[in-house]
């Protein structure tokens, strides 16, 4: 027997429907207009960007103070005949500098304001000023100055943690510059501990 197919009742499956992979034009155009204003932001929660600004306005704080101290230190070993250890404090009081400068930056990133001011440097500042006149005294000042710094970056890159990636390597960066200072001061201490402490005993 000839059986007849109704092709006209026949359910053929409708093509499965597809999103094209496009690019959302409107967010890049809104990405382009405030990059072009605030530059690259990396935006944080709500919750912890006004925790994180104020660690990162402390940390300012801290450098700009271990700037100035460090300054003051290479001006003063200047008057002593100390032209070597001078020298070397001016290069960290220029590093200093450079973490205060890229912590601003990152401030302004996350839509703050950087907090250069001088009635508040010293309350915030993690680190102290020194007005010693000794070069054994500078040396240890700052010595103590770093590892509170050091102590300070260690605790924030695990207050940060997985929040700000961009700050957490940041922080990581200026925390290895402190270290490498540390180590640094440790060791012009140490050689003139074992020397007569003039210019001429200590390796550099």
């Amino acid at each position: 027997m000839n059986e007849t197919l109704d092709i006209a009742h026949t359910s053929v499956p409708a093509p499965a429907t597809r999103e094209p992979l496009q690019l959302d034009l409107d967010a890049v155009e809104s990405a382009r207009r405030g990059a072009a204003v605030t530059g690259v932001q990396s935006p944080l929660p709500g919750t912890w960007q006004s925790d994180v600004l104020l660690l990162l306005n402390d940390a300012l704080a801290t450098e700009v103070v271990c700037g100035l101290r460090y300054r003051r230190h290479h001006f003063t070993a200047q008057g002593l005949a100390s032209p070597k250890i001078a020298e070397e404090f001016l290069a960290h009081a220029n590093e200093e500098s450079a973490h205060a400068d890229r912590l601003a930056q990152r401030i302004v990133q996350l839509g703050g304001k950087p907090d250069f001011s001088p009635h508040t440097l010293m309350l915030r500042s993690h680190a102290g000023y020194d007005e010693s006149v000794e070069l054994r005294a500078m040396i240890k000042a700052n010595l103590v100055a770093e590892r509170v710094a050091i102590e300070c970056y260690g605790q924030m890159i695990l207050l940060v943690g997985d929040k700000d990636s961009t700050t957490r390597r940041l922080l990581e960066d200026i925390l290895s510059d402190e270290q490498v200072h540390a180590e640094e001061l440790k060791d012009w201490l140490g050689d003139q501990e074992q020397g007569d402490g003039t210019e001429a005993s200590w390796r550099l």
